[in-house]
């Protein structure tokens, strides 16, 4: 992945509305951004904060809304403030400076205080699983509202222009009842020759308990990108490539193209999202 400052894309971290709309195909949620103001950074830190060298590129999360700032201290102005729970690459090498991390979170590139960030740890085999059992739905049809394929089974077939769009056969899915079911959300949702649509796009666009916004510097495979804006979303599942040009993905993509995988790009209204 390659690092973006805040230059090259200053106009990617400012689309930070919250729009509330459904469907597969609209708008984004992010955080807040307090340039002027940030947070109080007296607090204390956590238990689990770091203090030395990480793997260069690894993800950082912030225990508590933390301020990203143009250098190394609290001496330096706010670019913006990252929420607690958080995620931001590290773009520094690897090792602090007086305890400040180079981190790059939502396009923008500054320091953060070690004392408010822990290192995420994440399972590759967890990640492999999940990128499997979105191969294993390729092939299927588009089904507006649904979640479901069986491997060897007759992929189904979509008509017309969704959500008015006509669907045969017993499998399928829309975008988000594919990410659902790749992710396991909720963690009953385990079995894609089930049917289910436990979440919309509406759902995605916004954190929870399962999920949380990362830089799309900082995408892993079997991340994703999300939309929800003026009544329209969209969700696809990264597997490789730039988070802010060609990515490789699996999406259950629309009625005439159906589960595919693809090269494809997302535009700024999109933003990142991490469950593993």
């Amino acid at each position: 992945m390659s690092t973006r400052s805040m230059s090259g894309h200053s106009l990617k971290w400012l689309a930070v509305l919250a729009v509330v709309a459904a469907g597969c195909g609209g708008g984004q949620s992010s955080v807040e951004s307090f340039e002027l103001k940030g947070v109080d950074e007296s607090v204390g830190s956590s238990a689990d904060a770091i203090t030395t060298c990480v793997t260069a590129g690894s993800s950082l999360q912030t225990t508590t809304g933390l301020n990203l700032r143009s250098g190394p201290g609290t001496s330096y102005g706010i670019l913006l403030t990252m929420p607690g729970g958080a995620i931001a690459k590290e773009a520094g090498g690897g090792c602090p400076t007086s305890g400040w991390y180079k981190l790059t979170y939502s396009g923008v590139t500054g320091w953060a205080s070690g004392s408010y960030l822990t290192l995420v740890t994440t399972s590759t085999s967890t990640r492999d699983t999940a990128i499997a059992k979105a191969k294993s739905g390729m092939g299927f049809s588009y089904w507006w509202g649904h979640g479901a394929w069986n491997p060897g089974s007759a992929v189904g077939s979509c008509s017309g222009n969704c959500p008015t769009c006509t669907h045969s056969g017993s499998y399928g899915a829309d975008c988000s009842g594919f990410l659902a079911k790749v992710w396991v959300v909720p963690s009953t949702n385990s079995n894609t020759a089930v049917d289910s649509h436990p979440y919309s796009t509406v759902s995605f666009n916004s954190d929870t308990s399962q999920w949380t916004t990362i830089s799309r510097d900082a995408l892993l495979k079997a991340d994703a990108l999300v939309y929800n804006q003026n009544g329209a979303g969209h969700i696809f599942l990264y597997e490789s490539g730039d988070g802010w040009g060609s990515m490789w993905a699996y999406e259950c993509k629309g009625c005439a193209a159906g589960c595919v995988y693809n090269l494809r790009t997302a535009t700024t209204t999109y933003h990142a999202i991490r469950h593993f």
